[in-house]
């Protein structure tokens, strides 16, 4: 009886081996990437009458969302941040790590440095932080809403600066024209009421710093405008990536036939040694 149903593990022997035949495997493929990486510093006034409500809410937090929505599209890039507004600093310098420059954009807020705008000081903090990168292509983004009135460096020998270094200088504006809501004081409790304001804005300064650096300038007048001139310098500025794509393979046949083989013996020795042993009894 044990003859006859050593059979059925020839017919499995069998299936392994087939099995083992058709060669199983994993295949899977790794993408290898070789960009030519920008250096991008975003120099963002946080004066108070960047709170002015032209914009839903204030003209800030539309500046920061887009932003960061620049930022989340240029993986290969290093970037960082420098805050202005009578004063400038770095709040983040530059980095590989969008994470950590989107969420010092999140943290962004008027009212910490001195009241104004330092248009110059602005754009010097960031030219120091990229004069001595050796990255294919080095550009500022700089947006402000109103006129250099602070800072001990002018917008101009800033941009003198920046030529020399070669950094491109894109200058944005953001604000609507006329009459808006703005920052008139502040209450006792921190918060800040607002009056009606005639907007100021110095274009001519902000095209001819752009000229001078071959950059452009640009005007947002609401928050769709300020996605636009995103997506355009995203489309100027973009990094040549070379992807090699290579192709890795395991082989499984091993296991089959090692069962099949392991069948097989077990096979052999019950016919062969068992059996016969049983026999001659």
């Amino acid at each position: 009886r044990l003859r006859r149903r050593l059979r059925i593990v020839q017919y499995v022997v069998l299936a392994f081996l087939c099995l083992a035949m058709a060669r199983p495997q994993r295949r899977w493929q790794e993408e290898k990437s070789t960009a030519e990486a920008l250096d991008i510093m975003l120099v963002m006034d946080i004066s108070l009458s960047m709170l002015s409500r032209d914009f839903d809410p204030d003209r800030l937090e539309v500046a920061k969302k887009v932003a960061i929505d620049f930022v989340q599209k240029r993986p290969h890039d290093r970037i960082g941040l420098v805050a202005f507004a009578a004063e400038a600093f770095t709040q983040c310098p530059l980095t590989m790590d969008k994470t950590v420059v989107t969420g010092f954009i999140r943290t962004l807020q008027t009212g910490h440095l001195e009241h104004g705008t330092a248009i110059g000081m602005g754009l010097a903090t960031a030219v120091n932080r990229l004069k001595d990168g050796e990255a294919s292509g080095r550009l500022v983004i700089l947006i402000t809403d109103g006129e250099n009135n602070a800072g001990y460096l002018s917008p101009m020998k800033a941009t003198e600066l920046a030529a020399t270094f070669g950094i491109r200088v894109y200058t944005v504006g953001i604000g609507s024209d006329g009459v808006v809501m703005s920052p008139e004081g502040q209450n006792a409790d921190g918060s800040y009421y607002f009056a009606p304001r005639m907007m100021h804005f110095d274009t001519e300064l902000l095209q001819e710093m752009a000229a001078q650096t071959k950059g452009r300038f640009y005007r947002a007048e609401s928050a769709e405008d300020l996605a636009g001139i995103y997506d355009e310098i995203d489309r100027l500025e973009k990094t040549k990536v070379e992807i090699e794509v290579l192709h890795h393979t395991r082989d499984y046949f091993q296991w089959p036939l090692a069962a099949g083989l392991a069948l097989l013996l077990l096979e052999f020795f019950i016919v062969r040694v068992w059996i016969r042993s049983v026999n001659d009894l």
